[in-house]
């Protein structure tokens, strides 16, 4: 940039080139002597970094550099990059007046007078924080997105294979794998109504019922706190409640006419944990013979597995009728996803 040399009009270029800058409140725009001292502060480098420009005329440019910047010489090699190069580009934290930190863009250019002779620099910074964090979400989201299909194609698999493996007919496995996928599907429903952060306990017991004919049954309470589960724990209790509901309608407390499910939750404190208790009793359905089944199914080694992920969970078969108990920490089956830890501008 060349400063003009007529003195008989360098006074009104200088007015009209100073409005044109101190209109900008968008952009710092910074001038300084060849030793980095600033000799001009625009509007916006008011608005931006937050010092006046009666605090800054005559300082070291280098105080809205952060202090490790400061130690790698940058604001020096943005200068000798200016100097040789004709500009130098950065793109960086820097510092505010009240010491907190912001995303920018810059360049750093030569100041020239009408000899073609380098009398300092300007730096024109504009703050990007906003369009960082915004392509920062945009990665995490795209990161988030294909973690979730690589989960949902797993237990797709899973439901798949084992279902065709452990089914006693073709048409069995077709039955089985249609009502899986279903309960899977709705507890997908369920999270993107509430854009994919979390879902209720009592929404995901609704929605099992609801998917095998039993909602609103008097036959199956449930009770307790308003607790919500993250997506991975939502999606997995949302596979056991199907297993349960569907044995407890094949050979439990829902296969004759007194049977009745009672599910509760509630939470306690366990080790200074806060921990989500959850209960499945089956009372007044036939009695079991045997305090464990010759064999175990798909269903059987879901509905444990899916829950010790997050947890303690056990099974009894009583011969009043089968019970399930789980013991989940909170902070494991809540939100715990990358996009909860997308980072604004950290403090200094």
């Amino acid at each position: 940039m060349k400063i003009a040399g007529d003195t008989g009009t360098i006074s009104s270029r200088e007015r009209f080139l100073e409005a044109i800058v101190q209109s900008a409140i968008d952009y710092a725009i910074i001038s300084m002597d060849l030793d980095g001292l600033v000799t001009s502060w625009n509007e916006g480098a008011v608005k931006i970094l937050g010092w006046k420009a009666e605090d800054m005329i005559g300082k070291p440019a280098t105080v809205f550099f952060t202090q490790e910047d400061r130690e790698d010489g940058v604001p020096q090699k943005e200068m000798t990059a200016a100097l040789n190069n004709g500009r130098g580009s950065d793109e960086r934290w820097h510092l505010r007046a009240d010491g907190t930190i912001f995303w920018a863009s810059g360049e750093m250019m030569t100041l020239r007078d009408a000899n073609d002779k380098t009398i300092g620099f300007i730096k024109i910074l504009r703050d990007r924080t906003e369009e960082r964090e915004r392509a920062e979400r945009e990665r995490l989201l795209m990161h988030e997105l294909a973690h979730r299909m690589k989960n949902t194609l797993s237990v797709v698999q899973a439901i798949v294979t084992q279902s065709l493996r452990n089914a006693a007919s073709l048409g069995d496995a077709s039955d089985k794998l249609q009502l899986r996928i279903a309960a899977y599907a709705k507890a997908h429903e369920i999270l993107l109504q509430r854009d994919w952060v979390s879902a209720t306990m009592a929404d995901v017991v609704t929605a099992a019922s609801m998917n095998i004919g039993l909602d609103g049954s008097s036959r199956i309470s449930a009770d307790g706190p308003d607790v919500r589960l993250g997506p991975q724990a939502a999606l997995s209790f949302a596979m056991v409640f199907h297993e349960l509901l569907t044995n407890a309608s094949k050979y439990g407390a829902l296969s004759n006419e007194e049977g009745h499910v009672e599910i509760s939750w509630d939470l306690e404190h366990r080790d200074g944990t806060e921990t989500l208790m959850v209960c499945w009793r089956e009372t007044n359905g036939p009695r079991i013979a045997s305090s464990q089944p010759d064999r175990k199914g798909f269903g059987s080694r879901l509905i444990v597995s899916s829950l010790q992920a997050f947890g303690e969970a056990s099974v009894s078969y009583l011969q009043e009728g089968f019970v399930l108990l789980a013991a989940l920490p909170l902070a494991k089956i809540q939100l715990q996803s990358d996009l909860s830890a997308i980072e604004t501008a950290p403090k200094a």
